[in-house]
């Protein structure tokens, strides 16, 4: 089913059956007073806008899909979409639900230095797997700034209103980076699984000899085996190990070829090969910066 694509606030509004927003780029909806669309079918929605939601089921069921995974909350869930993202949501009769969406249009943040550095935030991107949980003060934390950008368009529009919803933005954004951290901590067992899942993947593709024919196991295969995407997998990572997915790749390809070089007697493009590189002068690269040696050298100190 292609996706309904919603291009501005004010179509948003109007689709919600909502009074017109009183500012078109940055706007704060309450779910309390909007009927909720219930449908039997899978809805599936792009927004050309960032969409940052805190919505709690208070009755009825309802389902979030994000690019291709389910949130594995259902209750206190705060998710985040950035412009051109497809969401899919599928809601029963007599669903209800509380909270609030604020809604910004790329254009409001232009000429800010947050138009570039929103885009640092992984969670626009790794929550397809993971909504963010937040406790009842986390909440207060997150809604009184949503408080605070609402009062600040509905009141007297001026030179400041920007740089302040701006400011307050930035804040939001950085309370839910440290939540979303915080997260992860607080996720081990899951997360562990899947650290180890990745050094299974891994031990099988490097113990492939078909390896010489499928090459190196990138980030992005890694994670739609995991069922994962790649930058929520780094962010699971970097956060369990201080390494990235490409870091992880890397290691193993290394401790292969470290076995390759101490126990048969291939040469340096051979095991380059049989490692799935083209060329033997990158595997040589790659090997030195990791090793302080060059593959020949590694070999000799084990003769």
């Amino acid at each position: 089913m292609k996706p309904h694509r919603i291009k501005s606030i004010k179509e948003y509004y109007q689709i919600l059956s909502i009074a017109s927003p009183k500012h078109p780029l940055i706007s704060v909806v309450s779910l309390q007073e909007i009927q909720p669309y219930v449908s039997e079918e899978k809805v599936n929605v792009v927004f050309d806008f960032y969409v940052i939601s805190l919505k709690k089921v208070s009755k009825g069921n309802v389902k979030y899909n994000y690019g291709q995974q389910q949130y594995d909350f259902d209750d206190g869930i705060l998710f985040y979409l950035a412009p051109g993202q497809v969401f899919c949501f599928q809601a029963e009769e007599g669903f209800e639900s509380s909270g609030y969406m604020l809604l910004i249009h790329p254009d409001f943040l232009w000429g800010a230095a947050l138009a570039k550095n929103i885009k640092k935030y992984e969670f626009f991107s790794y929550a397809v797997n993971e909504a963010l949980f937040i406790s009842e003060e986390e909440e207060s934390v997150l809604t009184s700034f949503i408080g605070n950008i609402e009062r600040e368009y509905h009141s007297h529009i001026d030179k400041f209103t920007e740089g302040i919803i701006i400011s307050q933005i930035e804040s939001l954004l950085s309370y839910s980076d440290r939540f979303y951290q915080r997260q992860f901590l607080t996720r081990k067992i899951s997360n562990h699984q899947i650290l180890d899942k990745l050094e299974k993947l891994l031990d099988e593709c490097f113990n492939d000899d078909n390896l010489i024919n499928n090459g190196l196991p990138t980030v992005q295969n890694l994670a739609a085996q995991l069922n994962t995407s790649p930058n929520y997998l780094t962010g699971v990572l970097k956060t369990l190990t201080g390494q990235s997915t490409q870091q992880h790749i890397h290691d193993k390809l290394i401790e292969k070829a470290k076995e390759k070089l101490t126990t048969t007697e291939l040469t340096v493009s051979e095991i380059a090969y049989s490692l799935g590189f083209e060329y033997s002068q990158s595997f040589s690269k790659l090997f030195k910066n990791k090793v302080n040696l060059s593959p020949l050298e590694f070999r000799s100190s084990f003769n």
